[in-house]
């Protein structure tokens, strides 16, 4: 049972008459007391009247995935079983972050009809959202007393990556179209897959002139001019990428109101789409100490699916990656040479000291490239000195981004490939990269 704000503003009437007449201290005492009793006797008799919220019968209807940022309908079926008009205020108990806004929604159901609640969600955080109960009060007529019960109604609903980078996807497909040679456009590089011959024109690279195919191809030609074949090239499908994320205590940090590790999951996405529209195989390892997230053996639509399911559960864990046990885990994906991309942070020398010493490692077998994302505030800070606490943010500012140059210079020297952006530019900068190296025949 629970008292209504219309029972307090009864009781507060009862002191009108006494201010207004002026009676004396006895008389207004036994005045009260009649009037608390006619008040409560009222409340008993709404509380009677109101019908039980027990005999109601709750049937949840929810999507079962959403992306972050995006709004669904969450649908509450009340079904009255009870003899009398329920009238009710419905609570949705929803986490916080599930962006249930205002939960609280009255509602009217004759006996044995059936009502629809809706309830608009748009989460803001990633995960599993869920709902374990609806509570309900029930009014009597008066709107005096109101019974209260809290029904069984779980749900759930899984915050996917809102996968903004993939507005760079297009243009990135083209690109590689023009390397296939789905346009007239042809490369040639070393470790590139053999496509067809054609004539040379000028401005063909002479080393990719085939002299026995310009032999033949003369010799069955008797009497006509001299015909110079080349050959056309077209980066080669079915190599291996994997992806794998740091998912240790330095992505939890945020950047531009972002945490890092989200950034990550943005790059990883966008990478993973582009090397499946090449052919590629694509395989997502989300490690620190242990293997938090895992997607093998995967294409096309199915890939970014089971990344997107995987990723939704993964929160950065504030202990320190082992980079020893990466080259192991690596092996256990592929024993073949692949681009091994490592999403992480370079932050400092001395937080880079495990990933640095793992990377001969990597080098001797694949193509390795290290993505970080930079704090832009940084740079913006570094540019500010107006006032000795500028200056003082300046030089910190400063010795951050020397931090990231010196550690990425080791990372080069190691003979890996350093992609260093905004958590908006990342995604497309180690997209430009993978193009790249496919376009060079270093894949």
């Amino acid at each position: 049972m629970t008292v209504t704000g219309r029972f307090a503003l009864l009781l507060a009437l009862g002191v009108v008459p006494i201010v207004l007449l002026g009676r004396g201290l006895a008389e207004a005492v036994g005045v009260l007391g009649l009037w608390l009793l006619l008040a409560v006797a009222l409340g008993v008799l709404d509380l009677v009247l109101a019908a039980s919220p027990r005999g109601l019968a709750v049937a949840r209807s929810l999507p079962s995935r959403v992306r972050l940022g995006e709004s669904v309908t969450s649908e509450l079926y009340l079904t009255n079983t009870g003899r009398r008009m329920l009238r009710a205020v419905v609570r949705d108990a929803w986490q916080p972050s599930a962006g249930a806004g205002n939960n609280r929604s009255p509602v009217s159901v004759p006996p044995g009809e059936r009502r629809l609640v809706s309830l608009v969600l748009t989460p803001f955080r990633r995960g599993e959202r869920r709902v374990g109960h609806v509570t309900v009060r029930s009014f009597g007529p008066l709107g005096l007393f109101a019974r209260q019960a809290t029904l069984d109604a779980p749900g759930r609903i899984r915050v996917l990556p809102p996968f903004h980078a993939r507005k760079h996807l297009p243009s990135r497909i083209a690109r590689l179209k023009e390397l296939d040679g789905r346009t007239a456009v042809m490369v040639r590089g070393q470790g590139t897959e053999f496509d067809s011959l054609r004539e040379y024109v000028r401005g063909d690279d002479v080393r990719s002139i085939d002299w026995r195919a310009t032999a033949r191809r003369n010799d069955s030609a008797a009497g006509a001019g001299q015909k110079i074949m080349v050959r056309t090239w077209r980066p080669e499908r079915d190599r291996r990428v994997v992806i794998l994320v740091d998912t240790g205590r330095t992505q939890a940090a945020r950047i531009d109101d972002e945490p890092r590790l989200d950034t990550a999951f943005e790059a990883s996405l966008l990478l993973a789409a582009l090397a499946s529209r090449a052919g590629d195989r694509v395989d997502f390892l989300a490690y620190d100490r242990r293997v938090r997230g895992r997607v093998q053996s995967a294409q096309g639509a199915e890939l970014l699916s089971r990344m997107v399911d995987a990723m939704a559960l993964i929160e950065p864990e504030l202990i320190e990656m082992d980079w020893a046990a990466v080259p192991a885990q690596v092996r256990s994906i592929t024993s073949q040479r692949a681009l091994v991309v490592l999403v992480t942070s370079v932050d400092a020398a001395g937080a880079s000291t495990g990933l640095l010493s793992v990377l001969p490692q990597l080098t001797r077998r694949h193509t390795v490239v290290v993505a970080s994302v930079t704090d832009p505030a940084a740079l913006a800070a570094s540019h500010q000195r107006g006032n000795r606490e500028e200056v003082y943010r300046a030089a910190a500012a400063e010795r951050a981004m020397l931090d990231v140059a010196r550690v990425s210079a080791a990372i080069r020297q190691l003979g890996a490939e350093v992609v260093t952006g905004a958590p908006a530019d990342l995604p497309p900068a180690l997209a430009d990269r993978y193009i790249a190296l496919k376009a060079a025949g270093r894949l």
